[in-house]
């Protein structure tokens, strides 16, 4: 009923920056929090960052400082700006949106597919 497409991820040198995008579409009456994710194989899921429908934003320490994140709510769009890259940012990262189905007006939690982000340093 709804899904979640990412792009934005890629190779990159320590120091640079990337972009990630999730964008959500289908059975949409509106999106609570949004945020991203990143994973590394056989590892626990972790929190990069997120930010509430009013804009409220919430990073982990090891980002704060280096990455941004916001919202388009007219697109149903979050954006990840990743600046000053480290090869420690090397992951999996998943964006996820807390969903209100125009059927059921529950929310529900959906995931984007994952978006290889690579640093090299």
């Amino acid at each position: 009923q709804v899904q979640l497409v990412e792009s934005g991820g890629g190779l990159v040198q320590a120091g640079g920056s990337l972009r990630l995008s999730c964008a959500a579409s289908g059975s949409i009456l509106s999106i609570n929090a949004m945020g991203w994710y990143r994973q590394v194989p056989g590892k626990q899921r972790e929190l990069v960052a997120s930010i509430t429908s009013g804009g409220s934003t919430n990073y982990a320490n090891s980002v704060k400082g280096r990455f941004t994140i916001s919202r388009d709510n007219a697109k149903n769009t979050v954006y990840l700006q990743m600046n000053s890259l480290k090869p420690e940012d090397t992951f999996v990262y998943y964006c996820k949106a807390d969903v209100v189905l125009t059927t059921t007006h529950l929310s529900y939690r959906y995931w984007g597919q994952g978006t290889q982000v690579t640093v090299s340093s």
